[in-house]
């Protein structure tokens, strides 16, 4: 037991359940890019089915399932808006500019948390030499912001308003099951009036690998296309896809467990000395916390505490981020706090 080590990295870092890699072993497969792998069927099927939508596509990647989004809805010389520590913007190897040609237009939401008022501000002029806002795209849950959930409500609204003004509306759902688990509302509802909406499988729901992409099935057949373009056009895949129906099914009914365990992880660091936390704020299963009155830096903080085999990543120099997942128990989350406070005795 001393040599385990409780990765609070991500939600990433989980391992495919006995389930999953039994249906994995098991699963009958055909070849994708001529459609014809039944498992990936059943996978994009059911997708769809969960969110009321025409189709659905299966994606490598949430990353590629963005830029797939962003493609399919802009052309080069136009602006996307999107929140300043959103993922797209900061994560995705700036691909909305390398190769969809588009520009980000920042805006700064309240805890991640986009208004109309705040979006209305930087859509652009109709002014033909001004680059003219194509897509709207909002996160949620936002992960840099410390796992925050839109308010359905708000959500459909920007939505809306946006269409009054003939713009689309992306989300980036990476962790959408996370929102929904915390709202106690059916994904579905929530995202009804995206016009594209992507979600992971790989993140809190546990799969080794892949996201979905869900629309009408118009923009689905683009989306096909776009993805082939992109290199994600897979033979054999239902071997990957079997996990994801696993995992689509078993994993939005423990996602309560994280989301306790990341607020009894807040709970417990926000009582150590150096750390600046509101317990309060902890709405999902990430936890972000300040190290600044500890007088320490977040490298050398976590090149500390991962010789305690605790690992977790940084946000800046003075922030860290860790995420309870389905790999680690209440008994890791109390060794994770035990090993901040010992490390911030120093």
């Amino acid at each position: 037991m001393a040599d385990t080590v409780i990765d609070l990295r991500s939600d990433t870092v989980t391992k495919p359940s006995p389930e999953m890699r039994r249906a994995m072993a098991e699963a009958e497969v055909g070849d994708d890019v001529f459609l014809e792998d039944p498992t990936i069927n059943r996978l994009q099927d059911r997708a769809a089915h969960i969110f009321g939508r025409e189709a659905a596509l299966f994606v490598p990647s949430g990353s590629m399932g963005n830029l797939t989004c962003i493609i399919a809805q802009t052309r080069p010389g136009q602006e996307i808006i999107c929140e300043e520590a959103g993922h797209v913007y900061n994560y995705e190897m700036a691909s909305m500019s390398a190769i969809a040609g588009v520009l980000p237009r920042i805006v700064t939401g309240q805890d991640g948390i986009l208004s109309w008022e705040t979006i209305s501000k930087a859509i652009r002029p109709k002014i033909y030499y001004r680059p003219q806002t194509a897509l709207i795209s909002l996160e949620n849950t936002h992960n840099m912001a410390g796992g925050t959930v839109y308010p359905t409500k708000l959500a459909l609204e920007i939505c809306d308003k946006a269409h009054d003004l003939g713009i689309p509306v992306h989300l980036d759902g990476a962790r959408i099951f996370n929102a929904a688990t915390y709202l106690g509302e059916d994904v579905a509802e929530m995202t009804k009036k995206f016009d594209s909406v992507q979600f992971c499988l790989s993140k809190g729901l546990g799969a080794p690998v892949g996201s979905l992409i869900v629309g009408s099935r118009v923009f689905i057949e683009r989306c096909r296309s776009i993805r082939k373009m992109l290199g994600g056009g897979m033979r054999q895949a239902g071997v990957l896809a079997a996990a994801g129906l696993v995992a689509l099914e078993k994993g939005p009914r423990r996602l309560q467990i994280d989301h306790d365990n990341a607020k009894f992880l807040a709970t417990q660091l926000a009582g150590i000395p150096g750390i600046t936390l509101d317990p309060a704020k902890v709405q999902t299963n990430i936890v972000i916390f300040d190290l600044k009155k500890s007088g320490s830096s977040s490298a050398d903080f976590l090149q500390a505490l991962a010789k305690r085999n605790v690992l977790a990543v940084p946000v800046d120099n003075e922030r860290v981020r860790m995420v309870a997942h389905l790999d680690v128990d209440r008994t890791g989350i109390e060794t994770a706090a035990n090993s901040v406070r010992e490390v911030l005795k120093r």
